[in-house]
């Protein structure tokens, strides 16, 4: 998300600096307390019972960054969330992705099933091939650990593109 998106928030939000002043509010900021307060209405415990909650969530958990990262929402078998996991930070327009890392994070979290996520900084939500590729490996791989992937959802700003949703899973 640029900069200029948020210009006109920029002036409206103030934060409070070390001295006791109120200043106006960077993006980075108003992003962060986004960050924030999703966590705060999202906590263990909550289901993710529809797609629009798991694409509500990361859109305001992935949108703002301008690297790609990416994330998992591991969950258990009512998935409901254990923890909310940015795994892996990459470049403008790729993020390495080590499945075996995904799968010792699940196994330590004891996750049933995983939504993954990651952002395209560019505003383009569409999966690309390698996107497609990564899923299918992750997917097997988790699978033969008994850990469920339920979606892969690409967040691009405010729009999101759901694996699941399009059959891609």
């Amino acid at each position: 998300m640029s900069q200029s998106s948020f210009s006109s928030l920029d002036s409206a939000l103030l934060v409070h600096d070390a001295q006791g002043r109120y200043l106006p509010a960077t993006t980075d900021q108003i992003l962060e307390a986004a960050r924030q307060a999703v966590d705060q209405k999202l906590v263990r415990g909550t289901a993710f019972t529809s797609p629009a909650v798991v694409k509500e969530y990361l859109t305001a958990k992935l949108a703002g960054f301008d690297v790609e990262m990416f994330a998992v929402l591991f969950l258990d078998s009512q998935h409901r969330l254990i923890e909310y996991v940015e795994m892996f930070r990459g470049t403008l327009n790729q993020a390495s992705v080590y499945p075996r890392e995904v799968a010792r994070a699940a196994l330590n979290r004891h996750a049933a099933a995983v939504i993954v996520a990651h952002n395209h900084p560019s505003g383009n939500p569409e999966p690309s091939a390698a996107d497609k590729a990564l899923t299918a490996h992750l997917k097997k791989a988790l699978a033969l650990l008994d850990v469920n992937t339920l979606d892969h959802v690409v967040v691009a700003g405010r729009e999101t593109v759901s694996f699941a949703e399009r059959g891609l899973l």
